[in-house]
């Protein structure tokens, strides 16, 4: 790697212990030009994390969200950092300006549940 070479982080998916992947399967019933526009989101911050606003907003310690707007409205993505990987825990159609906390929540319990999986 050159001396200015960036890290390219990988993005990989959260599984559950039910091995689904919650995430992958909100966007995957995305139309496809809704999943081009929030995959090349996704590829932006893997190539350039840490980044800030307009695309990437902190949530919490650990915790971020990809803002993505799609023909369907705005995505989020939620996501954390785990070692060269962007783990990308829950993503939704916002509908409102306000992110709805219970959309918030989703994201912590599957952060706590990576992290105990990860132990």
């Amino acid at each position: 790697m050159g001396k200015n070479a960036q890290k390219v982080f990988k993005a990989v998916f959260f599984e559950t212990v039910n091995g689904k992947m919650p995430a992958k399967e909100f966007i995957r019933g995305l139309t496809k030009e809704d999943q081009k526009e929030t995959g090349a989101d996704i590829r932006i911050v893997q190539e350039n994390f840490p980044i800030g606003l307009p695309l990437v907003k902190k949530i919490k310690p650990e915790l971020w969200e990809i803002r993505s707007t799609i023909k369907d409205g705005i995505c989020r993505v939620f996501f954390t950092v785990s070692a060269e990987n962007i783990v990308l825990l829950h993503a939704f159609l916002k509908k409102t300006q306000k992110t709805p906390p219970k959309e918030i929540d989703v994201a912590v319990e599957r952060l706590k549940e990576l992290k105990r999986m990860q132990k």
